[in-house]
């Protein structure tokens, strides 16, 4: 039911997906969505553009390209200033999932595929709202049986439709940013659950310790090392060596760790001093 003089919103993702697609007033929603993933994408791969580059872009009007800023920018995707938009990332934009989920993605794959032999058919797993470990739930249809838990959004559209996975999704406070449940009654629901084994990801590391900006994050991430008999650290090589604000855990608290090929040597030396390193490779051949 509308309430007289509210402005129309768009339907979230999930409508959609549940087959209710209110009609737009002018125009379909999917050329208005594609045009601005282009331009999300555009900006994201050249650091910044002007809106007179989005208009030959997109071959829309100046009118158009600044509403579909100011739906980027209010999403977190995009920051605009005057006369254009920049995607400089910030430690707010690269906590954003649509943005994560743009970014080193051969290695992201590389270290999925490194790690779905760790994945036991008939286990149950706990993964967190990384897109490493998205990555590796993309690959979770060639295991056999499964139990999954999960706290991501996108990592709960794609089980959905596996029917040799028992899904268990994670509830909680939703946070756009991170398109994932988190609070309070995420971390006590993890806390009464006992899973074979968690795979997850953080921000940043360094030879001996694991980092995360934000301490919401660092609680539901800790939670589900703690409720695995086993954990799995996933981390592409563009996250080390770094630091962040918040200590998630020493890196000799997980029982394995997988990175792709561009750590140097030294670095992986000093990991391997704290747990045993799969090193992945960036060979698309090799990829399931």
């Amino acid at each position: 039911m509308e309430v007289p003089g509210r402005r129309h919103r768009r339907p979230h993702r999930w409508a959609k997906l549940a087959g209710v697609s209110p009609p737009p007033p002018s125009r379909a929603v999917h050329p208005r969505t594609t045009r601005q993933q282009r331009i999300a994408d555009h900006v994201l791969a050249v650091g910044s553009a002007t809106a007179a580059e989005l208009v030959d872009l997109t071959g829309v009007s100046l009118m158009t390209v600044h509403r579909d800023v100011d739906e980027l920018a209010r999403r977190g995707l995009v920051r605009r200033y005057r006369g254009g938009v920049s995607a400089q990332p910030t430690s707010v934009f690269e906590s954003h999932s649509e943005y994560r989920r743009t970014v080193h993605r051969s290695e992201k794959a590389a270290v999925a595929a490194a790690a779905l032999p760790m994945v036991e058919p008939g286990s149950s797993i706990m993964v967190d709202d990384s897109t490493t470990a998205l990555a590796l739930v993309e690959l979770l249809d060639a295991v056999g049986p499964l139990t999954v838990v999960t706290n991501y959004l996108p990592a709960l559209e794609l089980l959905k439709a596996l029917p040799e996975v028992r899904l268990i999704a994670l509830g909680g406070d939703y946070s756009r940013t991170h398109d994932s449940f988190g609070g309070i009654g995420c971390t006590e629901s993890i806390a009464r659950m006992s899973v074979d084994a968690a795979f997850v990801s953080t921000s940043s590391m360094t030879g001996s310790m694991t980092y995360h900006q934000e301490q919401d994050i660092v609680l539901v991430k800790r939670a589900m090392l703690g409720a695995a008999a086993r954990s799995v650290l996933l981390m592409d090589s563009s996250k080390a060596p770094r630091r962040a604000l918040h200590q998630l855990c020493p890196l000799d608290e997980f029982d394995a760790l997988v990175v792709d090929d561009g750590l140097d040597e030294e670095l992986l030396a000093e990991m391997r001093e704290h747990v045993e390193v799969t090193v992945a490779h960036r060979n698309p051949t090799k990829l399931l």
